[in-house]
């Protein structure tokens, strides 16, 4: 199994390398990592789209394409998440390993080199972003938050945060708003890009099979010329519900969708965050999980009916799509099969066959150099890096008594509804 080497290369950067033989590619990312706020979430995923169109270098979409056409057709691609209250912006570049470049030329020097130059020698004018690019962009992410509003289970999971977590900075959505958006400027975007450059907390990863020396050597040099302050983030959990909340919208749609909230009461680094990832597969997260077989297979109740724990925040979601007529026998078959839990009516076989989904599922990501990297990077605020085998090993001494313990902590806190405005009616 791959192992991860770390070490520090300049005031709150590190860099994170994972040797692997197996593969004829290799992938560089920058992670900046800012607190996740509302006032700068648009802003700085709009910076990230800005930044992957071109540099001073390469000044134009032709060109940085161009570029990477010739280092044997390498890709850069962007990515804006968040994890638990921490926003962070992925820019990464991926191409053929060191080993088979025909010249004998370093691919992952000249990527970093790429990554280096559009993260910090943007195409900028007079102290602002060329407007052109800040407007296609804008209309690039503005399509995106469509694509997410047509996804109705995307969508509704979104809206059930927005109200879950309504009060905290977990309830800021990861790409800003609509308003927000069009309230960004090249001269204040200009701003962003300093501050973020400035005050972001940098984890680079990089999987390969070709010493990452060449690529720690242009990445230790470019941020030693750099004056730095990172910010220091905070991550708040909230370990059980106040009240019971309920939000109805109706919209046309081909099915109802049923989301429900509960604060779990464990988060990373908890001991007992693995019974809980676990009595979350067990409930709904694997073809074998109870609401699978009862809630959907024997009551016919849903179409679709599963569960996801977010370790960083505490929190389990149960989403379903349902008929409209079907929403109340649904919500209480689910809250039925997690009362069951409680009780400790849970089976041998669910435990056993679950783990070993779960464990399964770990080492397929062991399959690919993305699937490697983000192994790693969603262990990026755990506190330690743990191998597949390591978690795998973790995962099976789980026992049901800790997963009914776990069940044990759970609380509805919000239930979320969208119902087909035909069915209404």
């Amino acid at each position: 199994m791959s192992l991860i080497n770390r070490q520090k290369i300049a005031d709150g950067v590190y860099f994170n390398s994972v040797k692997d033989s197996r593969f004829k590619t290799m992938r560089i990312t920058a992670n900046l990592i800012v607190p996740l706020s509302a006032q700068t979430a648009s802003a700085n995923t709009l910076l990230l789209g800005v930044l992957s169109r071109s540099c001073r270098q390469y000044p134009d979409f032709t060109a940085l394409s161009k570029k990477l056409s010739s280092l044997y057709g390498a890709e850069l691609t962007v990515n804006s998440g968040k994890t638990g209250d921490r926003h962070v912006l992925s820019i990464s570049a991926a191409g053929i390993d060191d080993r088979y470049a025909f010249g004998g030329e370093s691919v992952a020097r000249e990527l970093s080199q790429l990554l280096c130059g559009v993260i910090f020698e943007p195409n900028i004018s007079g102290g602002a972003f060329l407007s052109e690019e800040v407007e296609q962009e804008r209309r690039q992410l503005f399509d995106l938050i469509d694509s997410e509003f047509n996804e109705k289970r995307i969508y509704a999971s979104n809206q059930l945060i927005k109200y879950m977590c309504g009060n905290e900075v977990f309830g800021t959505p990861r790409y800003g708003t609509v308003e927000s958006i069009n309230e960004v400027t090249p001269e204040s975007l200009y701003k962003t890009w300093q501050e973020l450059l400035r005050t972001a907390n940098v984890e680079i990863m990089y999987v390969g099979d070709s010493s990452p020396e060449k690529a720690i050597e242009v990445f230790t040099e470019t941020f030693s010329s750099i004056s730095r302050s990172p910010a220091e983030i905070t991550n708040e959990i909230v370990r059980s519900a106040e009240r019971e909340q309920s939000i109805v919208e109706e919209m046309e749609l081909a099915q109802s969708t049923v989301v429900m909230g509960f604060r779990g009461g464990i988060a990373v680094p908890d001991a007992q965050t693995n019974a809980a990832r676990l009595m979350c597969a067990v409930l709904g997260g694997t073809a074998q999980s109870k609401l699978f077989c009862n809630v959907r297979e024997k009551q016919s109740l849903c179409y679709y009916c599963a569960s996801r724990y977010d370790t960083q925040k505490g929190i389990m979601l149960v989403y379903s799509g349902v008929e409209g007529k079907n929403i109340e026998k649904a919500k209480a078959a689910i809250l039925k099969e997690i009362e069951d839990m409680k009780k400790g009516e849970i089976s041998d076989f669910e435990v056993e066959s679950t783990k070993l989904a779960l464990i399964n599922a770990f080492r397929s990501s062991n399959d690919t150099v993305s699937g490697i990297e983000s192994w790693y990077t969603s262990q990026l605020f755990n506190g330690e890096f743990k191998s597949i085998d390591e978690m795998s090993d973790e995962m099976s001494r789980v026992t049901k008594a800790e997963i009914i313990a776990a069940a044990q902590k759970l609380s509805l806190d919000t239930v979320y509804i969208l119902k087909n405005k035909e069915e209404v009616k």
